[in-house]
């Protein structure tokens, strides 16, 4: 499948570029989706995990790590979070991201914003020149005001904005924390930073899916082998300031 072996190089890269990191941290936020299922294989396989402590972004996060034994600590307060890793659905070259395909958008950015350094792990295939060229721009949103969302960012914007449906059930994707999990069609952002304040001011928008100077380093795997990592000045959340 096209982009499975370039989330295994990109997985092998976080190892082997960040092993003293990795190693010198003592609490480590996991995020969600198959690229960090990738990434915790390989660490929980040379014992790189052992003695952390564990914060999952989502349900599934937890899952994954419960799943080999390893400890989770879920309540975000009372630590600080030395280190998180994710991944992503899209990434710029400036660094910035779409991401929340996995409905864990709350979790895995309130985890990104707290860490003091952040790694993304991701497939070539996820590359692009704008934000929302390939993927839609996932919204959590609170459940009691939804539709009147999406009639607002369809006046405003003119975008098409669906309520994802579930894969598992009938009826819409609910995130961890109880709410709608929107898709908006935005197609290329020419400043997703303006849609970013733009969005933010919008009554019931929970969270969004832009994910904006908020990587200090982005690990990207190629399908023909090997991988390549971005470093970026951090703009946003606790480790920047």
């Amino acid at each position: 499948m096209v982009g499975e072996q370039g989330k295994r190089e990109a997985a092998k890269g976080v190892v082997e570029e960040f092993a003293d990191l990795i190693h010198k941290s003592r609490v480590i936020g996991i995020g969600t989706g198959s690229t960090i299922a990738n990434v915790v294989k390989i660490l929980y396989e040379n014992g790189m995990l052992d003695g952390k402590i564990l914060v999952p972004s989502s349900y599934q996060a937890m899952e994954l790590l419960s799943l080999r034994g390893l400890p989770v600590h879920t309540n975000f307060g009372g630590l600080t979070i030395d280190l998180y890793i994710d991944g992503a659905d899209e990434v710029s070259l400036r660094g910035d991201m779409i991401k929340g395909r996995g409905a864990a958008i709350l979790g895995e950015k309130m985890l990104a914003y707290a860490s003091r350094i952040n790694i993304f792990v991701v497939d070539e295939g996820k590359m692009v020149n704008k934000l929302g060229s390939r993927k839609p721009l996932p919204l959590e949103v609170h459940p009691w005001i939804y539709n009147l969302v999406i009639e607002l960012l369809h006046k405003r914007f003119g975008w098409n904005v669906q309520v994802r449906k579930s894969s598992s059930k009938d009826g819409p994707t609910i995130s961890d924390h109880g709410n709608i999990v929107l898709d908006a069609y935005t197609g290329p952002l020419e400043d997703p930073y303006y849609t970013e304040r733009e969005l933010s001011s919008v009554p019931g928008i929970l969270c969004t899916g832009l994910f904006l100077g908020m990587a200090n380093h982005i690990v990207v795997g190629f399908d023909d082998g090997g991988y390549r990592v971005y470093n970026f000045e951090r703009r946003f959340g606790l480790g920047y300031t």
